[in-house]
């Protein structure tokens, strides 16, 4: 079989797996409504690097806000402790099949960052477990919001989950030694269910304006499609205003103090979401100060935007890491689930205890606080509301 030949064959197989993923994605429409359950399973995985040290922060506050309802078996916690590298490499997958199992169980999932390895690395290149939990569990909205109120920023982020340039990032090939080819991958369901997201978010949470944000002058077919499909949609939504930016304009308007503070909901295919939250999230104190919402229909996951850092826990500084980006991941799950009341408390008391009054801090050093301090502290400040 010549180059060219076996090029097609592997293009066949990637296009027989994408439609299999759309028959999966006809049948399951119906997203869970947490309030006919009779228990709500709460999954913790700490991750790699600094993951375990933070998430075990979070957790302490979720089951502090928490604890009426799980005495009540309302709620119940299950620790899932081999998300980690290690056990990923020793398994030779993304997420060994015993953790992918133990994750199913659950309803929900508060996750630490976990890492990928790239060239270099002293681990073997296997898949990113994030992008393979998006694809196991179908999670297709990534929601991140970002609010600085001093400066007129109230962002939140409909990030595609499960398509585009990520939809098959392993699954590249070199035709040859002068040919590479990786691939994008756009579905009118998938497209249709996260840009509805938006609106629905929009329109229940009194929002006046949805922005779509593609490369669709120039990447014609899949971001073609992807605002075809936002146009449509938006019709069926009176008085929220649509209009759409291409990626590299928005990435100069989000610093544009004249028009930044205009934007309100904005919705993007995978990679230019990946990009474009990273920088957002500099305006409110950078990525570790940001959490992240991944929902589907019959699963989420709540993580932390940053990534593992190594470096912290080889130099013995894992102690005072901020835990701040996974305790927001917190509220975002709070309010998913309809604790509302536990989330919008948590929300004000991170606003006092990071902005407001901030006595207590994390620097990353010594010359800090420990995270398990700065948790104390929010503790604290939540008793006294």
């Amino acid at each position: 079989m010549d180059k060219f030949e076996a090029a097609k064959e592997r293009f066949a197989i990637l296009l027989e797996e994408q439609y299999r993923r759309v028959e999966r994605m006809k049948n399951d429409r119906e997203a869970v409504d947490y309030s006919k359950k009779d228990k709500i399973v709460i999954g913790v995985t700490g991750g790699d690097g600094i993951g375990p040290a933070i998430t075990k922060q979070a957790y302490k506050i979720m089951a502090y806000l928490l604890k009426d309802e799980e005495a009540k078996g309302r709620i119940e916690f299950k620790m899932i402790d081999d998300l980690t590298i290690e056990k990923r490499v020793e398994a030779g997958k993304a997420i060994p099949d015993d953790v992918l199992a133990s994750l199913k169980a659950c309803d929900v999932i508060l996750k630490g960052p976990t890492t990928t390895p790239r060239a270099g690395d002293p681990w073997p290149n296997i898949d990113s477990a994030n992008v393979q939990m998006r694809k196991d569990l179908d999670l297709f909205a990534n929601v991140r919001p970002v609010r600085v109120p001093e400066q007129g920023i109230d962002w939140t982020f409909f990030r595609e989950n499960t398509e585009g340039s990520y939809a098959v990032g392993g699954k590249g090939f070199a035709v040859d030694e002068d040919l590479s080819v990786d691939f994008t991958i756009v579905t009118q369901l998938g497209t249709e269910r996260i840009i509805r997201a938006a609106f629905e978010y929009a329109k229940k949470n009194g929002k006046t304006r949805v922005t779509a944000v593609t490369k669709a002058n120039i990447i014609k077919e899949t971001d073609g499609r992807f605002l075809k499909v936002f146009y449509e949609i938006a019709k069926e939504y009176e008085g929220i205003k649509a209009d759409d930016w291409y990626i590299d304009i928005m990435t100069a308007k989000l610093v544009d103090e004249k028009r930044r503070t205009e934007f309100q909901v904005l919705v993007l295919p995978n990679l230019y979401g990946d990009i474009l939250t990273d920088e957002a999230a500099e305006f409110q104190g950078g990525v570790g100060t940001a959490g992240s919402a991944n929902i589907g229909n019959r699963y989420a996951m709540f993580e932390a935007i940053h990534g593992s850092a190594p470096r912290m826990v080889d130099e013995g500084r894992d102690i005072y890491a901020d835990p701040c980006s996974v305790i927001r991941a917190v509220v975002m799950l709070l309010s998913h689930i309809g604790y509302q009341a536990e989330s919008d408390k948590l929300a004000k008391a991170l606003d006092i205890c990071t902005v407001t009054e901030r006595k207590v801090y994390t620097t990353g050093r010594s010359d800090g606080a420990t995270s398990d301090e700065l948790t104390d502290y929010i503790i604290e400040t939540i008793q006294k509301l």
